[in-house]
């Protein structure tokens, strides 16, 4: 079984309208709202893929109702930790600028982590792989995702941590299934300027693998992306298309690309469907679905460096 972990997860409120008068009454021309946070949208795309996955994490409240509400609407199996306070609201402004007001979310009391845990715990056998992604809410400690690994790995599954910077590296001795910085990311974690070819971002990833990592991503915005193993690296890319959505692209690469592996062991086919998935969304509103994944599949190329 595939688990995304989402602690701090929201409702996305996209408002539309062409322009802001600040101190004026808008008039919206569009809005939606939207279940919000990055180990959800992992679940979202998986499901899209027809691979089953159960979203973990906390909610509370009327808007944590309508959140597992809107999830359920969407195919998506959830066990999510009740918690006393309220599920939080992000607003996303599209206007002549984008702009976005995004709350602190609830504080997590510590009979909530321990019900959390124990339903982590519980739930997870042999062969299962857990995506933990997105910001913690207060009252855990920062800790906290490097925290479970023990008990994730106890249960004989493996482990994805969507984050960067020393909190990466902090998780790399404990071997991660997938790591995927971006290029500006993987440049900083090793003090280096950004990387001026495929090559050399291709030997700073092999870093990664040397400090534990089994498979290693590098997103590369419209320059694609790297795929990085002890014995080759690859290039792939898609069919340009026009840009409409940056949000939930790099948590659909990481989506495609995990669930993938998990079905079928195949690191390449894998890739492919990281690169549909992620460029997909990008050249969506909102999260790709699966015609869109099917039609940028077909696009694809993968190249050996």
């Amino acid at each position: 079984m595939l688990y995304s972990i989402t602690l701090n997860p929201s409702i996305d409120y996209v408002i539309g309208l062409p322009k802001l008068e600040l101190g004026l009454v808008n008039r919206l021309e569009s809005d939606h709202k939207l279940p919000g946070g990055k180990g959800i949208n992992v679940s979202r795309i998986l499901e899209q893929l027809g691979l089953p996955s159960i979203a973990l994490g906390f909610a509370g409240g009327f808007t944590g109702k309508f959140l597992q509400d809107r999830l359920a609407a969407l195919g998506l199996k959830t066990d999510f930790t009740k918690v006393a306070d309220d599920t939080r609201i992000n607003v996303k402004l599209k206007a002549d600028q984008e702009t976005e007001l995004n709350a602190a979310g609830p504080t997590i009391r510590p009979d909530e982590v321990n019900a959390f845990r124990s339903k982590l715990k519980h739930r997870l056998q042999k062969g299962d792989v857990v995506v933990m992604a997105g910001s913690l809410p207060a009252g855990l400690p920062e800790t906290f995702y490097r925290d479970l690994i023990p008990d994730i790995q106890a249960a004989g599954a493996d482990f994805v941590i969507d984050t960067t910077g020393q909190a990466l590296l902090d998780t790399l001795a404990d071997h991660p299934y997938v790591v995927k910085p971006n290029h500006h990311e993987l440049a900083e974690l090793f003090g280096d300027a950004e990387y001026q070819s495929f090559e050399a971002t291709a030997e700073a990833g092999r870093k990664l693998l040397g400090l534990g990592a089994q498979h290693v991503l590098v997103s590369m915005a419209g320059k694609g992306a790297l795929m990085i193993t002890k014995d080759a690296a690859y290039h792939g890319f898609c069919k340009p298309d026009k840009v409409q959505n940056s949000v939930g692209a790099g948590d659909s690469m990481l989506a495609g690309f995990t669930g993938t592996l998990a079905q079928t062991n195949d690191a390449i086919e894998a890739f492919k469907m990281a690169l549909a998935c992620g460029s997909a969304t990008a050249f969506s509103i909102d999260l790709a679905d699966k015609a869109k994944i099917d039609a940028v599949y077909q696009t694809i190329t993968v190249e050996k460096l």
